[in-house]
């Protein structure tokens, strides 16, 4: 992505005077409006002038980027005005305004605002380059240095006499459960080392949004090796024949340097395609296996956070007084999708593992676990629920594969009775007689057992484990962890016992709201890059999006780690405490209306937010400007 696709000189105005941001953005809307990009300007200012009650979009440095998303919007665009005299406002480091961009992206544009405001960061870090925009006479010369600033960045390909390129060419793809930080993270770092490096990389990302900047076939056929960072199954038949680094989402950003060196050594293995446990040593079967149950927990948790919020959705409006039927029907709509959570999670365990064969009988054995089907009578069925899940998916996918391999064998003649045949009826029978003889009858029992230890737990211990869970959110922002006491919070909401979701909730929001308070409070502790994100940590806190604080934790994680866990765990404690509950599983502070005692849950979150802002100013040292 290049700012010069959305920058054109007839969206940039030179030496202007204004008396006010608010004369400044109409100004800028105008131009966006000139540049045939909105079909509404006054809807499109009243956007942004809504964005920017949010929080300033003056980031230092005489900048200031303000920017929304807005059904005004018929085109993506930038617009920028350069200040003569300088305009003085509340800015972080009181410099006065002398240059401002406007971003203006489409409602439905997923991230694109996001990702065009770090491009725009990154280059105007460049001092230099800002002091000559400032000073550019023509808006074609405005847009030239920005041209030119952005083709010096890119990495060169120069062919060599065999037409071979000097440089390593690699391609990559990020994805993780979520779909959300740490895909555009390692997307992000990998990008920065391959430029560090001088070699040309594209980053297709698998994110929950969809996939975007997607991998051609000329661009994998180019490629000297593809470098898959992921931590959920991604499509891999397309590299088949090439060489192949397969790595974490997290090891990609936390040493996207080794990942590149790896791809460019010369015994790098060439896959040969297959699904499953593709690797032969431990621990590299260690990590497909987590990357096969991260592809059901990613395909399930959009029917947890859906059924939830449309719960959640039932009770407010029962409480404001709504029609019954309308909030019988979200309630029993939402219920529902909680009953396909654990048929979805077998489903596309076994559909990592073993392909499309593996779908139905990884389905079917779901949807055995969610019955709790047993050879005792009716009144003795207990559902196995997530752990039997897991057992049916990984089961199926594991039973296809050993069927295929002996499938093998048949005449050719019988190929099409082997796969539209034997394979479905033999895989769905295993599956059955797993169940209802082996997995069912003690895991449904342990369940039980569960809910009555959980019910059974007050007082102390019930507060133990608040603190417990709210730290164990802190622990490895969007990681491992991070997403078993996320499930934790999901299956016990599931049970009704809102009050471990709502300390699993407050926990996850405390480590970006509160690295955005020390940025704010004690700014000689960080960075003017890391400064310029307290907005956005603010926002993703506000909607439970932990990863925010990843990047200060990967660079500083003897001091931000200890930190957030302690705020966390405060939080997790005193939102246990003070009898919170929250009936869904996603939203943040967009669903503070129907927690249960908002007002703590809103103490224990600022409470957690704070301490850990405090430790973190009391940690870290200060950092050379």
């Amino acid at each position: 992505m290049h700012i010069t696709d959305f920058l054109h000189p007839d969206s940039v105005a030179l030496h202007c005077q204004v008396d006010s941001m608010q004369a400044a953005v109409h100004l800028l809307v105008e131009l966006m409006a000139a540049g045939g990009h909105l079909t509404d300007p006054a809807a499109f200012e009243k956007d942004v002038r809504a964005r920017e009650e949010l929080g300033g979009t003056c980031v230092g440095g005489g900048l200031a980027i303000p920017h929304a998303k807005s059904e005004a919007v018929c085109a993506p665009g930038l617009a920028v005005l350069t200040l003569d005299p300088p305009l003085d406002c509340a800015t972080p480091d009181g410099e006065p305004v002398r240059m401002m961009f406007l971003i203006a992206a489409p409602a439905d544009a997923n991230d694109l605002h996001v990702q065009v405001l770090a491009e725009l960061a990154t280059l105007l870090l460049d001092k230099d380059l800002c002091d000559r925009l400032i000073q550019a006479e023509e808006p074609v010369r405005f847009c030239g240095l920005i041209a030119a600033q952005e083709q010096a960045a890119d990495p060169p390909e120069n062919p060599t006499p065999g037409g071979r390129p000097e440089h390593w060419r690699f391609v990559a793809v990020t994805a993780c459960p979520t779909g959300l930080a740490h895909t555009y993270l390692a997307a992000e770092a990998l990008q920065k080392a391959a430029q560090e490096r001088g070699v040309s990389l594209k980053v297709e990302t698998n994110g929950a949004a969809g996939v975007n900047h997607p991998l051609s076939s000329e661009d994998i056929a180019n490629a000297d090796c593809i470098i898959v960072a992921a931590d959920r199954a991604v499509s891999t038949a397309r590299f088949v024949g090439k060489r192949m680094v397969s790595v974490s989402a997290r090891e990609a950003i936390r040493d996207p340097g080794a990942v590149l060196d790896r791809a460019a050594e010369s015994n790098v293995p060439v896959y040969r395609g297959g699904d499953g446990f593709r690797a032969n040593d431990w621990k590299e079967q260690g990590r497909e296996a987590y990357r096969h149950l991260m592809s059901g927990i990613s395909h399930m948790l959009p029917f947890v956070v859906a059924g939830g919020v449309l719960i959640a959705f039932a009770l407010l409006l029962a409480q404001l007084g709504a029609p019954s039927p309308l909030t019988d029907m979200m309630d029993t709509v939402g219920r529902a999708a909680f009953v396909l959570i654990y048929p979805v999670l077998a489903a596309f365990i076994a559909y990592s593992i073993g392909d499309i064969p593996a779908f139905m009988p990884g389905l079917m054995g779901g949807y055995l676990a969610q019955l709790g089907t047993t050879i005792a009578p009716q009144e003795n069925w207990v559902s196995s629920g997530f752990w039997g899940a897991l057992v049916a998916g990984f089961a199926a996918g594991g039973l296809v594969q050993i069927l295929n391999w002996l499938g093998r064998r048949l005449p050719p003649a019988l190929e099409q009775v082997r796969t539209g045949l034997l394979t479905p009826a033999l895989s769905l029978l295993g599956v059955w007689a797993l169940m209802v003889l082996i997995v069912n009858p003690p895991l449904g029992q342990f369940n039980l057992w569960l809910c009555d230890l959980l019910d059974g737990m007050q007082g102390d211990s019930r507060l133990v484990m608040g603190a417990l869970l709210g730290a164990l959110m802190a622990t490895d922002y969007g990681g491992p962890i991070n997403k078993a006491a996320y499930l934790t919070g999901t299956l016990a909401l599931v049970n009704n016992q809102y009050d471990i979701m709502a300390a699993v909730m407050v926990g996850g929001m405390v480590p970006p709201i509160s690295v955005a308070l020390a940025c704010l409070l004690f700014p000689n502790r960080f960075t003017a890059a890391e400064r310029r994100t307290a907005p956005q940590n603010l926002l993703m806190g506000a909607s439970f999006v932990t990863e925010g604080a990843l990047s200060f934790a990967l660079r500083d994680p003897l001091r931000v780690g200890p930190a957030c866990v302690l705020g966390s765990g405060l939080a997790g404690f005193l939102s246990m405490l003070l009898g919170c509950g929250c009936p869904a599983p996603h939203g943040g502070l967009f669903l503070i209306a129907v927690i249960t005692n908002p007002l703590g849950f809103l103490l224990a979150l600022a409470v957690g937010s704070v301490v850990s802002a405090f430790l973190l100013g009391l940690f870290k040292k200060p950092v050379m400007q």
